[in-house]
């Protein structure tokens, strides 16, 4: 079993910064993508970055410039600096990997339960 646990969330005025943590843990044999999405109520869910294990990155246009995601592989963990908040990135923050399990082949997609981002004066 593969769990995924997000933290770093919270309540931020405009234009500060918060820095997301997801960390995974279970009988993991490698990770591949590792990314972030976020959900505002009544919204999709959309990708905000994705990272891939050998280190290039894909962001999304409305927060390019702003945001950051790394990973630290042998923690398996990956990382979201987000600087220059808006209002409009209040939201839900997903992590999501796609994991192979020790002992399988076949990989598979792996959520966890969100972190709340609230930006507000």
């Amino acid at each position: 079993q593969v769990h995924l646990v997000e933290s770093g969330g919270g309540l931020v005025q405009p234009g500060g910064s918060l820095r997301l943590s997801c960390a995974a843990s279970g009988s993991i044999f490698s990770i591949n993508n590792m990314g972030w999405y976020r959900q505002a109520p009544g919204k999709q869910r959309e990708l905000v970055a994705v990272i891939i294990s050998g280190g290039s990155t894909n962001y999304a246009d409305f927060v390019q410039g702003r945001f950051t995601i790394s990973r630290d592989n042998a923690k398996n963990t990956v990382y979201l600096q987000m600087n220059s908040l808006k209002p409009e990135d209040t939201a839900a923050y997903y992590c999501k990997a796609d994991v192979t399990v020790t002992g399988y082949r076949v990989a598979f997609v792996s959520w966890g339960q969100g972190t709340q981002v609230t930006v507000s004066s």
